[in-house]
């Protein structure tokens, strides 16, 4: 029982250490987090595979709230319960919280200095290269299909071009996806079925 709650105790430790280091060296906001957490919890760690981060993606995209804090929440959920929820969150916050207190404090001070501002214009090109380098990996998770792509393209163009809520989006897109797999996906279901008898 003690060793057990011990296991528990280190998870959830290790829960807090992993996403304070993912909430305190990520610029650009959470889509720029993605792929820290995708190495931490996926490569590094083993909590979580492939398939859960996408899962999970989809789910904190799709509820309120920042994606970063989100994702948090419920890979500590998935990892170790309620506790672990908690941790992952605290962690992944925390030294957002600390830095932006600190900034507002120096940073009117600081603003108009060209070397700042060329550090900033560093970082958010760092951070579109890391978007983009997540955007390919769960590509290549990805299903792929001719239904698939046309969702893919569709919701990027409402997304870009629209001031369609995201979340429409993404309930058009699984309800594209639930019609293709209950029409279209049952028949090549069937077919493949059959060719192999």
């Amino acid at each position: 029982m003690r060793l057990c709650v011990m296991s528990k105790a280190k998870k959830i430790l290790k829960l807090f250490i992993a996403f304070l280091k993912i909430g305190g060296f990520t610029f650009g906001g959470g889509y720029a987090m993605i792929p820290l957490i995708q190495k931490e919890t996926v490569e590094k760690q083993g909590w979580i595979t492939d398939d859960d981060i996408l899962e999970i993606l989809a789910i904190a995209e799709s509820t309120p709230g920042p994606i970063a804090i989100n994702s948090a929440t419920f890979i500590g959920y998935k990892v170790a319960g309620v506790l672990g929820s908690a941790a992952a969150t605290f962690g992944v916050i925390l030294p957002s919280f600390v830095i932006i207190s600190l900034i507002a404090r120096v940073l009117t001070e600081f603003q108009d200095i060209k070397a700042v501002q060329y550090a900033f214009w560093g970082i958010r090109a760092g951070v579109i290269g890391l978007i983009i380098k997540s955007v390919y990996t769960m590509f290549k998770k990805c299903k792929k299909s001719i239904i698939a792509y046309i969702a893919m393209l569709l919701a990027f163009c409402i997304v870009a071009f629209t001031n369609i809520n995201v979340l429409f989006v993404i309930v058009g897109c699984a309800v594209i996806g639930l019609v293709y797999s209950l029409t279209i996906g049952k028949k090549t279901e069937n077919e493949i079925a059959k060719g192999k008898e």
